[in-house]
């Protein structure tokens, strides 16, 4: 396998390079022979936010490897631009490729807290964490415009419910009083993605994204108010990242960090050719090293679908970066936890216009 080590074709300000082809289309727009056109076709042009009207927000989780019954996205596509995206594949099932459609088309959804407050209504709902959010960034660059993950953490509230969150945008820092009303009620836990700690990788792998800096200050604003905080360590790619996570959890539990999670990255179906694209371009000296890695950590695959093992990898390489892990873990966060969510809250406040009564 050979790469091109002309990085002057790199575009920044997107992860993909490219949209890949959508597998559930018959046709695609293409530049074939852009020596011909007077401009390049723009691929990489702004940002379009398209409404979408669901008939539901919450969706339960069919994964035996997420530890959460139920999910819900307020937004589809997500403008960090992480070039490892499991998510992005899902792009494709709305009409859009999984590479730079997935970072420059978002798909919002408006009725969001009201579809929620829907759900929490039904008399056959039992109360069960809900993770903000199971596909894409809840606190993407979108909702400083949409503010859709705060109406429905406000919605939460008020029904006292239990959520999870993971982000790795510092616009989390918004919402800690709501954040802090449900902490004091054992309703949130909060998870903060650092992949790394170096800002060249960090720009190239997740090019608008938080610095890890700043994450980092997030992780230790979170923990000042008491808000259960920890990192994850996620995706871990080795040959690019894998050194960093002693590094990492050190400095997350230096900031505040009750627990640390993590997962290997694996390349599914579009992903793996907008991430073998990238790398031929990001890091053409490190591309070969980092694919064969990365196959070790998956069976000789660059992708797995395998309930149990996708997340976290199988073989030596796998063990390895584990055992790594673990002992970062053992070192800096072994006495630490976060608190038991307290379901016995939920209740269902009356609606607009009722009045509550008292028994």
């Amino acid at each position: 396998m050979t790469f091109d080590r002309n990085t002057d074709n790199f575009k920044k300000g997107r992860g993909a390079q490219l949209n890949t082809a959508n597998k559930f289309l018959k046709q695609e727009l293409v530049t074939e022979h852009i020596e011909g056109l007077d401009e390049e076709l723009n691929l990489h042009g702004s940002t379009q936010f398209l409404m979408e009207y669901p008939k539901k927000i919450v969706n339960r989780v069919e994964s035996p490897d997420i530890p959460s019954d139920y999910s819900m996205n307020p937004y589809q596509g997500c403008e960090h631009g992480c070039i490892y995206c499991y998510a992005r594949n899902t792009h494709a099932y709305w009409g859009y490729s999984a590479g730079i459609d997935f970072e420059s088309k978002i798909l919002v959804k408006p009725e969001a807290a009201a579809l929620l407050e829907q759900t929490l209504r039904k008399k056959s709902y039992e109360p069960a964490p809900i993770m903000l959010s199971g596909n894409t960034d809840c606190y993407q660059p979108a909702e400083r415009r949409f503010k859709l993950t705060r109406s429905l953490l406000e919605v939460l509230l008020r029904f006292k419910h239990p959520v999870s969150i993971i982000t790795k945008n510092q616009l989390i820092l918004r919402d800690i009083d709501i954040l802090s009303d449900l902490s004091s009620l054992n309703l949130v836990h909060v998870m903060i993605s650092i992949t790394s700690l170096d800002e060249d990788v960090r720009l190239k792998l997740e090019p608008r994204t938080a610095t890890a800096v700043n994450r980092l200050k997030v992780i230790e604003k979170l923990s000042k108010k008491n808000i259960p905080v920890g990192v994850m360590v996620a995706p871990i790619i080795p040959g690019l990242n894998s050194h960093e996570i002693p590094s990492i959890i050190e400095m997350a539990a230096n900031a505040g960090a009750r627990q640390a999670g993590m997962t290997i990255v694996r390349l599914n179906d579009a992903v793996a050719d907008i991430f073998k694209d990238w790398i031929s371009k990001a890091y053409p000296e490190k591309a070969e090293k980092v694919l064969n890695l990365i196959a070790a950590c998956h069976g000789g695959s660059l992708s797995d679908s395998r309930f149990g093992t996708r997340m976290k990898g199988v073989g030596h390489e796998a063990e390895s970066i584990r055992q790594l892990f673990k002992t970062a873990v053992r070192k800096h966060l072994s006495e630490r936890k976060f608190p038991d969510y307290d379901l016995t809250l939920f209740h269902r406040p009356p609606m607009h216009g009722q009045t509550e009564l008292i028994f």
